[in-house]
């Protein structure tokens, strides 16, 4: 008898840490399975290629708000319907007005990280729709799903959540946001950028940044060894291609402010109307999700205070 009533308890332990262990499986199945619908709802068809100014885009707004409002995302005082419009002058002259979708989480600091994705894509080219899976309709889906992350999980920086409207007009969406942001230019500590984290056969995910901001480094630590996080794209002596203004977080940079962006290297459904859903990698597609959840993660955990770059120390 005195043995049994020994064994009952180890034995609850074990269950109740099993029951624990699939319940968490359970939600980690959920999340990505809603990670990937994202992908694929934003890129149908029905969104007409997403371009600025287009019933499509208006689309992925109304879709992106909806999610915002259903996790709590808060909206700023000065923006509560989550749109920041703006207005600027193409090409051709004409004046087009293009939509940012911003929400926030309040957290223990005042000072905030800036997580970003761009919604638009190139619209439709007679009957060719270009539907931007990985351009960026991936960057979105993973912006929502760390929404959802933090919604259960309140950060220590105020995370603002900015959707980006006609990046692929000249990076016009965040440059209206870092013209006139919803809050003091100083609170904000750090942009995290995603443009293109679909799309890569050799599990290979890059992080520009920490060139010009090197003790960003040490937070780039991921335990998922399927994605290899690369350095690069931004140092000038390696002769790559220089991202650091090619996407959202040029507009951040111009105004020093620190910046990672994650993204991958062009391949040949870039730009074309075979960006389709069909044509992703969602295995890569999820683990770099993974992955870059797991970085800001480190961000948001590892300072006891105050996100601090030392500019003294800032490689030109």
């Amino acid at each position: 008898m005195p043995t049994i009533l020994k064994t009952i308890p180890f034995a609850f332990l074990f269950f109740i840490m099993s029951c624990c262990a699939s319940v968490k499986q359970q939600d980690d199945q959920q999340l990505h399975a809603t990670l990937l619908n994202d992908l694929k709802t934003l890129s149908s068809d029905s969104y007409e290629g997403r371009k600025t100014g287009t019933m499509g885009a208006q689309k992925a707004r109304t879709f992106i708000i909806e999610r915002f409002k259903k996790l709590g995302i808060q909206s700023f005082s000065d923006h509560p319907d989550y749109l920041q419009a703006f207005t600027f002058q193409t090409k051709d002259s004409k004046q087009l007005t293009g939509q940012n979708v911003l929400g926030y989480i309040p957290g223990k600091l005042k000072e905030c990280v800036v997580i970003s994705a761009h919604y638009d894509h190139l619209g439709t080219e007679g009957n060719k729709i270009f539907n931007g899976a990985d351009d960026n309709a991936s960057g979105v889906a993973a912006l929502l799903h760390f929404a959802e992350y933090f919604s259960k999980n309140p950060p220590n920086f105020t995370l603002i959540f900015a959707a980006f409207d006609a990046e692929e007009m000249g990076l016009r969406g965040a440059k209206a946001f870092v013209d006139a942001p919803p809050l003091a230019l100083h609170q904000l500590k750090l942009n995290i950028n995603m443009d293109m984290i679909a799309h890569n056969d050799k599990n290979e995910l890059y992080a520009s940044g920490t060139f010009a901001y090197p003790e960003l480094k040490k937070y780039i630590i991921t335990d998922h060894p399927p994605i290899k996080i690369i350095l690069g794209h931004d140092d000038p002596k390696t002769g790559q291609e220089d991202w650091t203004n090619q996407s959202d977080q040029g507009a951040f940079n111009a105004k020093n402010i620190p910046f990672l962006y994650f993204g991958v290297e062009d391949h040949k459904d870039y730009h074309q109307a075979t960006d389709d859903y069909e044509n992703i990698n969602q295995k890569f597609f999820v683990n770099a999700t993974k992955a870059i959840l797991e970085v800001i993660k480190n961000i948001d955990g590892k300072f006891s205070s105050k996100l601090q770059i030392d500019k003294n120390k800032i490689m030109k």
